[in-house]
């Protein structure tokens, strides 16, 4: 028999026991615990579970938060709807409940070892079931399964059962490195951005400083941070500075933070997740006055491929912002999807209509492009 249970912190659940359900998986249960210790406002942390007698059979990360319906707008839309909401505070904003996490690569959910493959789809199905159970307790009536991966036909058919609706989320970027070299990798690219990287590399560039710990440097950590959040479109969560010194102590050497400098003066820095098969690019901030000078986001991007090289790691995973680049860089992208549906059928029938003007691709041409080349 099969006993539902949603907590509000993962240390409810046995971390070699949610390790099993995600095998490899860097974002484990120490990340996981990292993000809901570092308390980042406006989310509310949930954790289902799934259990035969004692034994966990299956889990997913889950959270609540007021949403903007406009997160995913860029551009002159972006300016629109942020004019609408100074008339009317509030009027694209709903409270959400959804499977997966802001912080997350993908939606995590997750069987364990011992369970068999063909039952997934009926887990799945179970755990929405608990999580529309939950959201109802809160007084939640938006439902949503956040990046749910395109190629998880488990995930879609249990979406589909369950009456969701479905929207393209942003593509993960991914970058394998079979290369034995930086050369090797250039020689992949298109002329005019080989001929760019290798001016770029010619030039004299910041001191690059891997760390595990950055107490020292947190204040500018965090300057950076607010500086270039306050500069994209795309914001969903504001994170604390507990996020990045917690994930680095949690994590130990599955972290480490990238400092780049000029001289004394740190001008960007990149938070990355790592082991021997993938580097996770986290998240990059910069000194924008100081980038076109030394093109920061470059000489990131080519230290981050030097390093898998160098470490014999063959996937370069570089998260869901910055495609027109990551597309000049030679990414491929997978798709991520959006499930949704409201208990209100009025409001559910308002937000099928709404997702023709809120989808990502709809703002950005090279999101647009993203989307069509991992399709």
């Amino acid at each position: 028999m099969i006993t539902a249970h949603a907590y509000s912190t993962i240390q409810a659940i046995e971390r070699g026991a949610w390790n099993d359900c995600f095998p490899g998986e860097l974002e484990d249960w120490d990340y996981y615990l990292a993000v809901e210790r570092s308390a980042i406002e406006g989310f509310q942390w949930r954790y289902l579970a799934l259990y035969e007698g004692p034994t966990l059979v299956a889990v997913a990360p889950a959270f609540s938060t007021r949403y903007s319906l406009d997160t995913t707008i860029q551009g002159p839309g972006k300016r629109l709807t942020e004019r609408l909401q100074q008339w009317w505070p509030g009027a694209l904003q709903l409270r959400l409940y959804a499977l997966g996490s802001p912080v997350a690569e993908h939606c995590h959910a997750g069987i364990a070892s011992h369970v068999a493959a063909q039952r997934r789809p009926a887990l799945l199905e179970q755990l929405l079931h608990l999580a529309r159970q939950d959201a109802e307790q809160m007084g939640i009536g938006l439902l949503a399964v956040k990046d749910a991966p395109g190629h998880d036909e488990g995930w879609a058919a249990s979406c589909r059962a369950a009456g969701l609706n479905v929207m393209p989320s942003l593509p993960s970027a991914l970058l394998p490195v079979p290369f034995a070299s930086i050369d090797a990798y250039l020689g992949t690219l298109g002329k005019s951005t080989r001929k760019d990287l290798r001016r770029t590399l010619r030039a004299p560039g910041p001191r690059i400083e891997w760390r595990r710990t950055i107490d020292d440097v947190l204040p500018e950590i965090m300057r950076l941070y607010e500086a270039t959040l306050a500069r994209s479109d795309l914001q969903f969560e504001r994170l604390p500075a507990d996020y990045f010194t917690g994930v680095l102590e949690q994590l130990q050497e599955r972290a480490a933070c990238v400092l780049y400098w000029v001289d004394e003066q740190l001008v960007a820095f990149n938070l990355v997740l790592l082991d021997r098969h993938r580097l996770i690019d986290k998240f990059f901030a910069h000194d924008l006055d100081i980038s076109r000078d030394h093109n920061l986001y470059v000489r990131s991007w080519l230290a981050n491929v030097d390093y898998c090289i160098a470490h014999k790691i063959g996937r370069y995973e570089c998260g869901q912002a910055g495609y027109a680049s990551k597309l000049r860089l030679g990414c491929s992208f997978s798709a991520n999807q959006l499930f949704f549906r409201h208990r209100n059928p009025l409001l559910n029938t308002l937000l099928k209509l709404v997702k023709r003007w809120v989808r990502p691709d709809r703002s950005d041409p090279a999101l647009a492009a993203a989307i069509s080349e991992r399709s």
